[in-house]
């Protein structure tokens, strides 16, 4: 190592060695620790969870019987229901499917599964914790403003969305909309370019790369989505604010009529905001469900005690997801216009996403066969992420055709499918994270007699909710419509006969969400009442399960680990144990550390004490 390096490293250590806070709101409120920072994450989307949940099914009550009148909210009109859909696609969209999978796990377990004492910056990880919580805030405020709550939907299209005078929601509501997305773009960029950094060079010593988690791949490659996304959508909002507020015409087309008045703009195109909006939306797919893919293959390789099949196909497959997801972005644009060819050319990019996504599925596959399962609770739901990512993929493969897309565009077969590969499937895999990791970060068990109810009866619930939306999409049920029928008469008629299916997928829905509730019991008793856990209560082989429960201020209490081998060591034969840890030395290695790819990893930590 040149002595340069040194100089820099010495540097870092001299940085790392900040002292436990002892004060509640330094500790647990304006904290630096990663660990905190990361259940301060989690604690938001858990809450963006419930509220999001709430509005989905008031959605449902209004479609479902559009007439009544509700105690306490009243009747559900159509402007209320489009505000219900935007605040409830932006709130699942930006602070459940990114916060929590990345911000949350992302930032407790990150630095401890490379060997490391924090993030690479601490004070900035607070800041873009703290800026996403302003972003939060601005965004609820939005549903509460005299002029109305926005209703362009979590897409914005203009040039409804760029003109304040179109109708009630398109004033400030739509304002605070703008600016909640935009300071949730920036807290994600902070966010971003920690992770980077921490992971590039912060390794202990001997963590090659290719000895790293795949759970770490997956938030590395998130990060770099995030890093290269989310200014686009940053700045597409700033244009739309300007439009609104400034008198530009980036969105808004000339001679355009709003309420018989011509509107004073000239030379804007909506179909860029889409281009620009669906260039950040496409890849924010994946930054939702890579994390829960790499928590997937963590967890089944611990339950099923074999190591990941195909452990480099897994990495590079990864990778090669997050790299077509940035030119796939067309396939939303389908009916727009554009030329043919070029949607023959979104239509090959976004089935060739087939090809990767197929080697992580049979690599799940081949890591389950003949493996020594343990149904856990944890276990469960990673199954379930892995069949809930397969039903949502194979109707992709339907959207991803343009002839079969026209005649299904921005219909209930568009909700189905994206509600099963993007929420369903990646909530599935933040819940297995946190059955899996709760005895990590909190020192006690989760009730496994809760966990595999709330399993099962929600992995049937999602399924009665949106497998009969692809059915209501395939007969031509249009999206987004605030009502189906009034004064008990159907207003379309060739959907009369799905009302029976749109009665059942509420009272499915209605079900799934109450049985979230006993998730939320058994998160809260477990937190005081829970078993205690030891340190390693699952017999896992990575670095967090090294260190104790819950992990002290600096996760290694002051020395820092050496690694010797990969992540999934389970069945050696020959070993004392069905598992070997990464930190234990293998006896046919020479003195010292090698990494497997001749690498010495991250910024050669040397395991002394602090």
């Amino acid at each position: 190592m040149s002595a340069d390096a040194n100089v820099v490293h010495e540097g870092h250590d001299a940085v790392h060695r900040h002292e436990a806070p002892t004060s509640f709101i330094r500790k647990y409120i304006f904290s630096l620790d990663h660990k905190v920072i990361g259940v301060q994450y989690l604690s938001l989307a858990l809450v963006a969870v419930f509220v999001g949940m709430i509005l989905s099914v008031l959605m449902r009550l209004s479609l479902t019987w559009p007439d009544m009148t509700w105690p306490i909210i009243g009747a559900i009109k159509p402007d209320s229901y489009l505000s219900l859909l935007t605040i409830h696609g932006t709130m699942m969209v930006f602070f459940v499917l990114t916060t929590a999978p990345q911000g949350g796990f992302g930032n407790y377990f990150l630095p401890i599964q490379i060997g490391a004492e924090d993030m690479a910056f601490p004070l900035l990880n607070a800041l873009s914790f703290w800026v996403t919580f302003v972003g939060f805030i601005v965004l609820v405020f939005s549903f509460f403003v005299p002029e109305g709550a926005p209703i362009g939907g979590w897409t914005a299209y203009p040039p409804l969305s760029a003109i304040p005078s179109a109708g009630p929601g398109q004033g400030a509501g739509m304002n605070l909309w703008i600016l909640s997305i935009a300071i949730f773009c920036v807290g994600s960029l902070l966010g971003a370019l920690n992770f980077i950094t921490t992971l590039l060079n912060m390794r202990a010593k001997g963590m090659s790369l290719m000895r790293m988690p795949l759970t770490c791949w997956a938030w590395f490659t998130t990060a770099i989505l995030a890093l290269l996304a989310f200014p686009v959508l940053l700045a597409a909002g700033v244009l739309l604010y300007l439009d609104r507020n400034a008198g530009t015409s980036f969105f808004i087309p000339a001679g355009l009529y709003i309420k018989d008045v011509v509107q004073p703009h000239s030379g804007g195109s909506p179909i860029l905001w889409q281009h620009l909006f669906w260039y950040f939306g496409h890849p924010e797919v994946y930054i939702a469900i890579l994390p829960g893919m790499g928590a997937t293959s963590h967890i089944l390789a611990t339950f099923a005690r074999k190591p990941v099949f195909g452990y480099r196909a897994m990495v590079f497959a990864i990778f090669a997801i997050g790299l077509l997801g940035f030119f796939v972005w067309g396939h939303h644009m389908f009916i727009s216009g554009m030329s043919p060819f070029s949607a023959m050319a979104f239509s090959v990019l976004t089935l060739s996403i087939g090809v990767p996504s197929a080697v992580k599925t049979f690599n799940w596959l081949g890591t389950l066969w003949g493996g020594k399962i343990r149904f856990t609770t944890p276990m469960l739901f990673a199954i379930g992420f892995v069949s809930l990512f397969v039903a949502g993929g194979i109707t992709g493969l339907v959207l991803g055709q343009t002839s079969l897309d026209l005649p299904m565009h921005d219909t209930y077969f568009v909700l189905g499918h994206f509600h099963l590969v993007m929420g369903v499937a990646a909530i599935f895999g933040m819940f297995a994270g946190i059955y899996f990791w709760f005895p990590k970060m909190f020192g006690r068990m989760m009730s496994e007699k809760m966990g595999r109810i709330h399993f099962w009866i929600t992995f049937v619930g999602v399924y009665a909710i949106f497998i009969p939306m692809h059915i209501m999409g395939i007969v031509g049920m249009p999206r987004r419509y605030s009502r189906f029928a009034e004064n008990g008469q159907q207003i379309y008629g060739f959907l009369e006969s799905l009302h029976p299916l749109v009665v059942f997928v509420t009272f499915a829905a209605i079900v799934t969400f109450f049985t979230q509730f006993l998730f939320l019991f058994n998160l809260i008793w477990s937190l005081f009442k829970g078993k205690k856990a030891g340190n390693n209560p699952w017999e896992a082989t990575t670095l967090e399960w090294e260190t104790t429960s819950p992990p002290p201020h600096d996760n290694f209490a002051g020395v820092l680990p050496v690694v010797y081998r990969g992540p999934y060591e389970y069945s050696v034969p020959g070993a004392p144990n069905d598992y070997i840890m990464q930190t234990e030395p293998d006896p046919a290695d020479d003195p010292g550390v090698k990494a497997q790819d001749g690498s010495s990893g991250g910024n050669g930590h040397n395991g002394h004490k602090h």
